[in-house]
């Protein structure tokens, strides 16, 4: 092969991986072979006969536990999205005190099955919220008890500061990342603990004034649904599914 075909090969390769790159971080809901998921906790509506018209909607991680209370929807809507076929996940949202009492409070609510998604949310680094080092050993212990990792939601700016102090260090890189950012192009994605998003929460109440003006309207639901997107299609996010990492990898 000589060296010129070289040269056209290597920089086709290059320009592919850079559209695919500035795709992903482009409004990749606009394209609808990306499937969707929801989040819901007990204070959003759910009208589950019209949210099954949105055929890209596969996915529900609901909110289980928050410090040491538990989310009142949680049980029930959970027999009633696998009943209707939904792929089905939790999250904990970490509040200051004991991580591990935190920790185990949310596996004894969830007693999570081998294909149901387990994440921690932390929101942002602040006193309101479990602080990184509470957060590290909280996601120690689920690994311990589990034996996977669980996904791990925080904000733009909590990224900078993980990737900052961080780096890949052996506990927050073995997290796949939930990035929320409510906006529709980012091109300032902070990549260090990170080379990218595994789902990207890009619209809730924060960036939706009402109804109609969100970035992604879910059927059966209202302006303060927040809604993530999996840049794959919603057949290869079944095949992924629950996307923790399991301890051994």
């Amino acid at each position: 092969m000589n060296k010129t075909l070289i040269a056209i090969l290597v920089f086709g390769a290059l320009f592919v991986t850079q559209v695919e790159a500035a795709s992903e971080f482009n409004a990749p809901w606009t394209d609808g072979d990306r499937a969707i998921v929801i989040d819901p906790y007990e204070g959003n509506r759910i009208d589950w006969d019209k949210l099954a018209t949105d055929k890209r909607v596969v996915a529900i991680i609901h909110r289980a536990t928050e410090g040491m209370r538990v989310d009142s929807k949680y049980s029930s809507r959970k027999k009633e999205a696998i009943k209707r076929g939904y792929l089905w996940g939790s999250y904990h949202l970490g509040r200051p005190g004991d991580p591990i009492k935190q920790a185990e409070h949310y596996l004894e609510v969830t007693n999570p099955g081998p294909n149901e998604l387990i994440a921690l949310d932390i929101e942002s680094i602040g006193a309101s919220f479990m602080s990184l080092d509470a957060a590290q050993k909280f996601i120690e212990h689920i690994a311990k008890e589990t034996k996977r990792y669980p996904l791990l939601y925080v904000n733009h700016n909590s990224v900078k500061v993980i990737s900052s102090a961080t780096g890949v260090d052996n506990v927050f890189s073995k997290t796949p990342l939930w990035y929320a950012r409510f906006r529709s192009n980012v091109t300032d994605f902070p990549k260090g603990t990170w080379a990218s998003y595994t789902l990207w929460q890009f619209s809730s109440e924060i960036n939706c004034k009402s109804q109609g003006n969100c970035l992604y309207n879910v059927p059966g639901t209202k302006f303060d649904m927040d809604v993530s997107v999996f840049f794959n299609t919603p057949d290869e996010l079944k095949k992924q599914w629950p996307l923790t990492r399991k301890i051994s990898d």
